[in-house]
């Protein structure tokens, strides 16, 4: 959810100040609650899985993932400190036992071939081109053969109106990260590192634009 340029992090609504807020804001404009929950129904996550949740937040994804299966391993990962604190209280209060680590998306602390699913939403758009193709060859590196990967991101709008609301998003988040999700090409990326049967899978249209869910599998003859 939250950023990473030039090798640093900053933050989901550009200020750390802004931090504390931005649940509630998501929730109210971004439908939440809907991409969310379509996004954990098609992850998928079964007993015995280790998912981990790339770029977490303050943890939302990473306490529904983990309540959608006790019985798998869900872990979650931030360029930020400060905001796992929050994640950590959020797991707490939701009484769910969650491992969360610091590292930014492109130098991830953990061995290849681990996860069987890794689950992102509202990151990569704001990821420059090189960070994006970096982390997806990162995440193919950490994914198991046969692993799965499963995004929720603005996708290119179906008309004008969905593509002029999403200008409210580029004015906060920037016009360069944020070109490729106009254009529709997270799914490039993603083949670019690997990964085969990647596909749209659905859209949630929002006040601020299209969220697009995505599917992507590593290949198992990588093995």
């Amino acid at each position: 959810m939250d950023q990473e340029h030039g090798g640093h992090y900053s933050y989901a609504l550009r200020y750390a100040s802004l931090t504390a807020v931005y649940d509630p804001v998501v929730r109210r404009t971004c439908r939440e609650t809907k991409f969310k929950s379509e996004l954990v129904r098609q992850a998928g996550v079964s007993a015995g899985d280790l998912a981990l949740d790339l770029a977490c937040g303050t943890g939302t994804l990473t306490v529904q993932l983990k309540e959608s299966c006790l019985q798998a391993d869900v872990v979650g990962l931030d360029g930020s400190d400060e905001i796992l604190v929050t994640a950590r209280e959020k797991a707490a209060g939701a009484g769910v036992a969650l491992s969360f680590y610091h590292a930014l998306s492109y130098e991830m602390p953990f061995e290849g071939a681990r996860f069987d699913r890794v689950i992102s939403s509202l990151f990569f758009h704001h990821l420059n081109s090189e960070h994006k193709q970096q982390t997806l060859e990162e995440v193919h590196r950490v994914l198991k053969p046969g692993g799965e990967l499963h995004v929720a991101d603005w996708g290119k709008a179906p008309n004008a109106f969905f593509r002029a609301a999403f200008g409210v998003v580029q004015l906060l988040d920037g016009f360069e990260t944020t070109r490729d999700s106009v254009a529709g090409r997270l799914p490039d990326y993603m083949e670019n590192a690997g990964f085969t049967r990647v596909a749209e899978t659905s859209r949630v249209l929002t006040p601020l634009g299209s969220v697009s869910l995505y599917r992507a599998v590593k290949p198992v003859e990588e093995a």
